[in-house]
């Protein structure tokens, strides 16, 4: 089965995710942002085999501690989709932008496409590529638990931004509702920050989404 910790880092308070197969502790990270040591505690206070860090975009507030944590776990970078690239190439310039400590530009072991396949120990992930808030922005969805982990996306009652570089409006708007959306109303998300929700209620209440 798979089990999860939300674990909010840095002063921006994002959501990083640890999740691990309970069969075979293999475990991965959604978006480390950073308070790399923290994260490091929390593997090992589990006893967990961190294999793999999953990014959802390139933003720096959700990938300011992957570079470290790889090289220190040695375990790849997976996602996200290839067009942030471009994000991860200025991430040194994204940190004097946001006053972050200085954090080393990279490039992922895998880029993600639509309908990818993950495997965490005896757990298999989808892809969903979800341009909008960045054009590479992909969401993370596992059926059996019926989770979906979705970046900076979609928000309880909000939507991701679109006002940065290559940002859109109106892909975010069509990748909610025609990639979100129609899965089942009772999956839930897990928002980059924030707290999570189900998408009956987003499909429902969201003001942005009406």
């Amino acid at each position: 089965m798979l089990k999860q910790k939300i674990i909010p880092v840095t002063p921006y308070q994002q959501n990083c995710s640890l999740l691990w197969c309970d069969q075979t502790n293999e475990a991965a990270l959604i978006d480390p942002g950073g308070d790399v040591p923290a994260l490091l505690a929390e593997i090992k206070s589990k006893q967990l085999n961190l294999k793999q860090i999953w990014l959802t975009h390139g933003h720096l507030d959700h990938v300011g501690g992957t570079e470290e944590l790889a090289s220190k776990c040695h375990v790849p970078i997976i996602g996200p989709h290839q067009d942030d690239f471009f994000w991860l190439d200025i991430l040194q310039q994204q940190c004097e932008m946001f006053n972050f400590p200085k954090v080393n530009n990279f490039t992922p072991d895998q880029w993600l496409n639509e309908g990818d396949k993950l495997t965490l120990g005896n757990e298999q992930f989808e892809i969903l590529h979800t341009p909008g808030h960045t054009p590479g922005h992909i969401v993370i969805v596992h059926h059996a638990s019926k989770t979906l982990w979705v970046g900076d996306v979609l928000f309880k009652q909000s939507i991701g931004r679109t006002d940065f570089p290559r940002g859109s409006h109106d892909d975010l708007i069509a990748s909610i509702k025609n990639k979100l959306l129609t899965l089942p109303g009772d999956y839930q998300f897990i928002p980059g920050h924030g707290p999570s929700g189900y998408l009956d209620d987003e499909k429902l209440n969201n003001p942005y989404l009406q």
